[in-house]
């Protein structure tokens, strides 16, 4: 089994990309080695010294460090993942909750006025369309939360969760885009 790894914009998230399907559906960032009881990977993870946090994509694992060199981290992360992909072990416990697809049921929870739905299902066809595609290749992702006033609210996961340059991708990226194609959009906030 050969894994790839990709740097990511975040300089302590690094990409992890095993070639076979990850995720069946959604995502899943753990953040913390007490959520990482839903996944035998992300516990064998989450052992490891050094590990912040977990994401999983359709095709990718972005793990995040606190503190330690990816010259020492990154063997040790890729004999965890290899090792549970050859084990045959299931990404998901099957007694553990069965996470909501793209996050907790509070993060799906979203908030806009009955009157901009037809903006919110373009805001979500942009997203969809121009925006996760990029996000995915930076080993993140990235979730419609709400609008109001003007505002878009999204939230942001994995590697562009906390990553330097997310203001930037925010701003001068997904604002410009989703302002040029919808002029009632006046500005993206992260949530």
């Amino acid at each position: 089994m050969f894994i790839q790894t990709e740097a990511t914009p975040n300089p302590a998230t690094l990409k992890f990309l095993p070639g076979r399907p990850v995720m069946p559906f959604g995502t899943l960032e753990i953040k913390g080695p007490e959520a990482a009881s839903q996944s035998p990977l992300a516990e064998a993870l989450f052992s490891i010294e050094g590990v912040r946090g977990v994401f999983f994509g359709a095709d990718f694992i972005s793990v995040t460090k606190s503190g330690a060199d990816w010259q020492e981290l990154k063997p040790v992360v890729l004999g965890a993942i290899m090792e549970h992909f050859l084990s045959g072990a299931p990404l998901l416990n099957p007694d553990s909750a069965s996470p909501v697809p793209g996050g907790s049921q509070e993060e799906n929870e979203e908030f806009f006025a009955a009157s901009d739905a037809g903006t919110v299902a373009a805001i979500k066809k942009l997203l969809e369309t121009h925006v996760r595609p990029a996000v995915a290749n930076d080993g993140g992702d990235i979730k419609f939360r709400g609008f109001r006033d003007g505002t878009v609210y999204l939230a942001m996961k994995g590697a562009c969760s906390g990553c330097p340059s997310s203001t930037a991708t925010l701003r001068n990226g997904i604002q410009n885009l989703l302002k040029h194609f919808l002029p009632n959009v006046q500005a993206v906030e992260q949530i």
